[in-house]
């Protein structure tokens, strides 16, 4: 255990390094909230994927496929169909379209291109992105305290402090262009213990004539069935249900599509796309393959939290100076997702409501400070809700994934590619899915039909509908409509 530490103190140390190190590019406020458009796609890419699977993936979609089975499988293809289609569709158009009305955030792009109610918009995707993504930090940070509780008996009170101190920090010193590049190192980590876990696993299982699917067989229930065992319309219920990820990478997830907003040119969203489908074969590969194996390694009912699954397995096959480094790579889920949505929950801060919304007029300087203030006041608020909160990463983050993602996205492709969406349809679409996301998961109907695939359809049928009957009286050229929001 005490190379394990030291090797987790040598890696936060030298993510604090590189952090602080790139902090220094970070100049203006379009620096520090989008990297001025200077970094390379394939970075970008990293630190997108690093960004987009949290803890999540490594401890509650592990923990998800190992009390759950082959079924589990359609959660993976959800999200890697989501992935692939915002890479090769949404990409590009991201890039262009922040080009061409100058913006750095996503509520701000709504806002320009629908001026007519720019700062309604502006105001309810704010409080839409900091209302729900708050809960996502703090779903990193518990993962934080449970990784470290898992490797060291550590309190997971402790950890969550520890976790939050080093998220801070970075995201303080430089912003966008630090986590970038600290997501890239934090990436490749991840990967690295997605594919070599598993393949030790493997070896385990064959040498100890152990078997998956017999394993499978013998713990019963649907376990062995790719469909859960189901027909008809259960069947079509748990197809949504574990596919519905897919709907949050429309667009609509901030935190991921400021990396396609911070793109250059095509050459490098070209470049973007390569690196982020491999890495999404990998890990997705990977991460499902963990779960499996840990049926045929440990009886159900084993864990108390089945989420501590993937530190557990690694203790388990690796000498302690390997584990040290793999466990880095779960440190490394934590600190990119959370410092990720931090800067995005800042930029809603400094750039939407105080700077564009309330119209104060503020020095680049004073901006980056009010940004740099903001990631504290944020920070700590999610280490409070980490602290009180006893739910699961995989609920978590999937309801701030269905709040944010399954709500924006919508807006974001009605707003690409239908011409007769309206401000009055934005508006109509972000209430209706901040709405319908709270009352659904706070009655039974969400263990019956998952919001992520409600709220997508329920926040597109109230902006169609708003924008046929609301019709934007400049539809046509926009001019006005963009002068009028910048």
């Amino acid at each position: 255990m005490t190379i394990i530490l030291i090797e987790f103190v040598v890696y936060c140390i030298a993510i604090l390094l590189i952090g602080y190190y790139f902090s220094k590019n970070s100049k203006t406020h379009s620096d520090f909230l989008l990297g001025g458009k200077k970094l390379p796609g394939w970075a970008l890419a990293f630190s997108e994927r690093a960004t987009g699977e949290s803890a999540w993936l490594l401890l509650g979609y592990t923990g998800f496929v190992f009390m759950t089975g082959l079924a589990a499988f359609w959660v993976a293809a959800g999200i890697g169909s989501g992935i692939i289609f915002a890479w090769l569709v949404l990409a590009k158009k991201f890039m262009r379209e922040t080009d061409k009305y100058n913006v750095l955030t996503l509520p701000d792009y709504l806002a320009v291109r629908f001026g007519q109610k720019a700062n309604v918009i502006r105001w309810l995707t704010s409080i839409l992105i900091a209302g729900f993504l708050m809960f996502y930090v703090g779903a990193q940070m518990a993962g934080a305290g449970k990784m470290l509780f898992t490797t060291f008996g550590m309190s997971p009170t402790t950890g969550v402090i520890l976790a939050t101190i080093v998220i801070i920090v970075i995201a303080f010193a430089g912003g966008f262009i630090s986590v970038v590049w600290t997501d890239m190192i934090q990436s490749v980590m991840m990967v690295i213990t997605l594919v070599a876990l598993p393949i030790a696993a493997l070896i385990y299982i064959n040498t100890n004539d152990l078997s998956i699917s017999q394993s499978l067989a013998d713990v019963g229930g649907s376990f062995n069935s790719w469909f859960g065992g189901l027909t008809g319309f259960a069947l079509g219920v748990l197809f949504f249900n574990n596919f519905s990820w897919f709907f949050g990478f429309l667009g609509g997830q901030p935190q991921l599509s400021a990396r396609f907003m911070a793109l250059k040119n095509d050459k490098d969203a070209n470049q973007g796309s390569i690196v982020a489908i491999i890495w999404t074969f990998l890990a997705y590969g990977g991460a499902f393959l963990i779960g499996l194996c840990a049926i045929a390694m440990y009886n159900q009912g084993s864990f108390a939290d089945v989420e501590i699954i993937l530190p557990t397995m690694i203790l388990d096959l690796f000498p302690s100076w390997i584990a040290g480094i793999l466990l880095a790579g779960v440190l490394a889920a934590i600190i990119t997702t959370a410092d990720s949505q931090l800067m995005v929950i800042t930029s809603s801060v400094s750039e939407d409501i105080i700077h564009k919304a309330m119209g104060i007029e503020l020095t680049e300087k004073q901006l980056i400070w009010i940004s740099r203030i903001s990631v504290v006041i944020f920070g700590l608020i999610g280490m409070i809700i980490a602290l009180v909160s006893d739910s699961l990463l995989y609920l978590v983050v999937s309801w701030a994934w269905a709040g944010v993602g399954c709500t924006l996205s919508p807006a974001i492709l009605m707003t690409f590619f239908w011409k007769r969406y309206s401000s009055a349809g934005v508006v109509a679409t972000v209430l209706a899915g901040l709405l319908s996301t709270i009352l659904w998961i706070s009655t039974p109907l969400e263990g019956i039909i998952t919001s992520k695939f409600t709220t997508f359809f329920i926040a597109a049928f109230f902006g169609i509908v708003f924008s046929l009957l609301m019709p934007d009286k400049n539809q046509k050229t926009g001019v006005d409509t963009v002068e009028k929001a910048l």
